[in-house]
């Protein structure tokens, strides 16, 4: 395994692999030394670091395992037949209307191949093939979240135009709403605000929050996208919230977003926790750490969460 010095800026964290893989760090380890699937870089103080390429390459290796192949006999394959493996044992099963349950893998997949054709109707068939095949908080695991995440990569890459990005997530936030009807409140339970800060305006990952904190038992109220502290934290006292749960997304580099963070944080009762997910999360975990937020690693990690806070 290679080393790179302290000023080498590159690679990934475990934390941002688990969350957009949707493979829990165990897991990676046991294919990084057992199988030989990635081969991450150390920093002097002892820290993996992947790649882009090592990230995408563990998302295939995730679906093919999920389609049912063996990770001892995939995991040193190009990337390129993992792709081919994916695309013949995945898409034509679910597309042929197949009655069977398929794997989450598979689901994603063949979304992906329906947003590229900018199907919408196909895309909305598939997440609704899931959501009958799963229990709510799997469907959010397993195929909403690595959706989204794949989505956001494919269009960061430019193999996803902006056209098919708007179509996916407009079906997508319509799904989630139909699903789970977001203005209704339980009654009882401990309360939590979910929302993005200002600037902010993907949403879609704060529906989720939403969802997984109301199966879980919360009082969860959804405030939308893309609102200003005092509103949030305005929001929070009137709820009489345990937690507020921020989703950012895009861009990574605003800089009134700290500010907001901080405003926030002063708004709030210090017993008010603040977790925070989205893609762009970790570019602003200076800030996050100041105000003592939660970086969320992913749906698994939110329910360890909601569980801590509930008691």
């Amino acid at each position: 395994m290679a080393t790179v010095g302290q000023d080498d800026q590159h690679g990934h964290a475990i934390r941002v692999v688990t969350r957009r893989t949707g493979l829990s760090a165990h897991v990676i380890r046991v294919w990084e030394r057992r199988y030989g699937a990635v081969a991450p870089v150390r920093t002097p103080t002892n820290r993996r670091l992947y790649t882009d390429a090592d990230i995408e390459r563990l998302k295939l290796l995730h679906m093919a395992t999920k389609a049912g192949h063996s990770i001892g006999r995939i995991a040193t394959l190009p990337g390129e037949r993992l792709a081919e493996l994916i695309r013949q044992d995945s898409p034509s099963r679910l597309e042929a209307g197949e009655k069977q349950a398929a794997e989450p893998g598979q689901y994603v997949v063949a979304a992906m191949a329906a947003i590229e054709r900018l199907d919408a109707a196909g895309l909305e068939a598939q997440l609704a093939r899931a959501a009958t095949d799963m229990s709510r908080n799997a469907l959010m695991e397993t195929v909403i979240d690595p959706l989204m995440d794949q989505i956001g990569t494919s269009w960061e890459q430019g193999t996803l135009r902006i056209a098919d990005e708007h179509m996916a997530s407009a079906v997508v936030r319509a799904f989630l709403g139909s699903i789970h009807d977001l203005r209704r409140m339980a009654t009882s339970g401990p309360g939590i605000v979910v929302t993005t800060p200002s600037g902010q305006v993907h949403e879609i990952g704060a529906m989720m929050v939403a969802i997984v904190a109301a199966a879980a038992g919360w009082r969860a109220v959804y405030l939308g996208p893309d609102l200003p502290a005092d509103e949030i934290s305005g929001a929070a006292r009137r709820h009489g919230a345990r937690v507020v749960a921020l989703s950012i997304v895009f861009p990574f580099d605003d800089p009134q977003l700290s500010r907001e963070l901080s405003r926030l944080r002063a708004g709030l009762d210090d017993d008010v926790a603040i977790f925070v997910g989205g893609r762009a999360s970790d570019s602003y975990a200076e800030p996050l750490r100041e105000i003592g937020a939660h970086i969320l690693t992913g749906i698994g990690d939110l329910r360890e969460q909601l569980t801590k806070y509930s008691t």
